[in-house]
């Protein structure tokens, strides 16, 4: 049986994309980083775009779309995402090549199968034209993934709880924010429930809501401004300890680098 990997490719404003799948195909949950970089990773695993079944786009911000049009017009990879998604695909800016016939429409609460993954959308709050998270089924595993959100509304926190891996949001430690340079309208926007969540917010749910079928949480979208690394781990890791949930023994807790790739998990 092949196993399930996983590797960030990176994780934050400066661009985001994630590979999920085993040793011979995958997908890739959004590409806002640089066509070549993604290229480059792949070839690192084996793979090239012809192993790629196809990109799943959150939502129509930059720093996850800005190399979609590149890969799926001149590399025949399928686009899927939402209709509303697509709409905003098509009036960024920031990708250069539209889409055409490498455009899939997906609607949200409904399971898809693509290759050897089942992968169902769902929706949770940010600000862009249309937002989604997945959970990506594979060999009775579930790999969710809930990145860029303002709140765990409960159609989210049903998808966490099913959850054997999920790549979840930390993005911002509350006191660097409020603290930090940004313009009061930017500390809101950030802070709202259409934005992003916070450490806090996000170790407070884990703690909560931990079942034993959550073996690895890997931590994503760091802001490079109001957090660091190590204050989200220790963040989280409070909130868990409280509970008696400890880290290393219960489950595995990762930061995302925002700028790097991963390591490789094999599940």
């Amino acid at each position: 049986m092949d196993k399930l990997r996983f590797q960030s490719f990176g994780s934050g404003s400066s661009g985001n994309c994630y590979f999920i799948g085993n040793a011979s195909n995958g997908l890739l949950i959004d590409a806002g980083i640089g066509v070549r970089t993604i290229r480059k990773y792949l070839r690192n695993l084996g793979l090239d775009f012809e192993n790629i079944w196809g990109v799943f786009v959150t939502h129509d911000h930059a720093d996850h779309i800005k190399a979609v049009g590149l890969i799926g017009e001149k590399h025949r990879v399928p686009i899927y995402s939402t209709r509303k998604v697509h709409e905003g695909i098509q009036r960024s800016y920031c990708v250069t090549e539209k889409l055409y016939s490498s455009k899939k429409y997906i609607e949200k609460g409904e399971t898809i199968q693509v290759g050897e993954f089942k992968i169902t959308a769902f929706p949770v709050s940010h600000d862009a034209t249309d937002n989604v998270g997945y959970t990506i089924e594979y060999k009775e595993k579930r790999f969710t993934f809930a990145t860029d959100l303002g709140y765990i509304s409960e159609e989210v926190a049903a998808h966490l709880k099913l959850a054997d891996f999920m790549v979840l949001e930390a993005n911002y430690d509350e006191q660097m924010l409020h603290q930090g340079p940004y313009p009061i309208y930017l500390k809101k926007r950030i802070a709202a429930e259409t934005g992003h969540l916070s450490n806090d917010q996000t170790g407070f749910y884990l703690a909560q809501n931990y079942n034993e079928r959550m073996k690895h949480i890997f931590l994503c979208h760091l802001s490079g401004e109001n957090n660091m690394p190590e204050i989200a781990y220790t963040t989280v890791q409070n909130h868990l300890d409280e509970k008696q949930i400890i880290v290393g023994k219960d489950l595995n807790l990762v930061i995302l680098d925002r700028l790097n790739p991963s390591e490789i998990y094999i599940f």
